[in-house]
């Protein structure tokens, strides 16, 4: 039997950072992303988000990658969102932020994600972007 926890905190943004993600739609959102995950084998550690992005912590399977849990998590949960709120105007960025966590960092980057709303209040989603471009070396070369 294989045993595998390899954890990942992926962020990604609504096109061109549009504040669509109202307190209602957002809560819809996430119990939506968390009752697809359970009957998708996605094993969903923590959601939350703000107006314009969400972060999510997963905890990838043996056969599972980054890219086509990601790209599944997006295709799905835009077109719940294009049926019940805007028609087929909705969707997300093409871009996103992934970067793995170790097991020490858990409990902290889950408070994080759960505070979004009060971290929201001094500090935008793109200064968020570049501090976490910083605290994990990474390049922007794209938009989140």
């Amino acid at each position: 039997m294989s045993f595998v926890r390899i954890l990942i905190h992926i962020v990604f943004s609504t096109h061109n950072r549009e504040p669509h993600l109202t307190e209602n739609i957002r809560e819809s959102l996430i119990s939506h992303i968390i009752n697809n995950s359970k009957s998708g084998n996605i094993y969903l550690e923590c959601v939350n988000g703000w107006i314009d992005h969400l972060h999510i912590l997963i905890s990838l399977g043996k056969d599972q990658n980054i890219s086509k849990i990601t790209q599944l998590l997006k295709g799905e949960s835009s077109h719940w969102l294009n049926q019940l709120y805007f028609k087929g105007r909705f969707k997300w960025q093409d871009d996103y932020y992934a970067v793995s966590i170790g097991e020490s960092a858990i409990g902290s980057l889950k408070k994080y994600i759960l505070n979004q709303k009060e971290h929201h209040r001094v500090k935008t989603f793109a200064e968020e972007v570049e501090e976490l471009l910083k605290k994990y070396n990474l390049r922007n070369n794209s938009e989140i």
